[in-house]
């Protein structure tokens, strides 16, 4: 696993700091499934569960578009895997590839990101469809850093099961 993360700065904005972090998470993520195929992406932690790195990045594909483009843009766009909202879906990696996933996932940051730099402050309220609540840009993004945390934690154990990898 090659480290190309650019750790978040001791000291900027709220908003810096909050991008930072949430890249870092994004980065991590990447970094673990870093140099695997496909089929070691699929390998699933232990039964009966089906979490696997390869449907760790599908699921975190569905929820940055239900985090950033459904509550910003569209709270009907549809989810990727999912015509119902099934965030379990995404686990599902029996016909994934690593190749669909990354494009989607990468496809959805960058969706996510292109939101986040174009509202005017942390304030600009979106809705929650699951919720049917109103949210700022502040908590979303620190929703996903959560969200991104706990996986990247999940990650670290997968990662370590498919080839002995820890670390970072």
């Amino acid at each position: 696993m090659t480290d190309n993360r650019i750790g978040p700065p001791h000291f900027g904005t709220e908003r810096e700091t909050l991008r930072a972090f949430l890249d870092y998470h994004r980065a991590t993520l990447a970094m673990k499934c870093e140099g695997l195929g496909d089929e070691e992406l699929r390998r699933e932690s232990m039964p009966p569960s089906t979490l696997s790195l390869l449907g760790l990045v599908r699921h975190m594909a569905e929820v940055e578009r239900a985090w950033f483009r459904r509550v910003f843009e569209d709270k009907d766009a549809p989810m990727v895997w999912s015509d119902t909202v099934d965030f379990q879906a995404a686990y599902d990696t029996s016909e994934a590839t690593g190749a669909e996933a990354f494009a989607a996932w990468e496809a959805e940051v960058e969706h996510s990101r292109r939101i986040e730099r174009a509202a005017e402050s942390l304030d600009l309220a979106g809705r929650q469809p699951r919720w049917d609540e109103e949210v700022s840009l502040r908590m979303v993004m620190l929703h996903m850093i959560l969200e991104y945390g706990r996986h990247n934690g999940h990650a670290d154990l997968l990662r370590e099961g498919v080839d002995g990898t820890v670390g970072a």
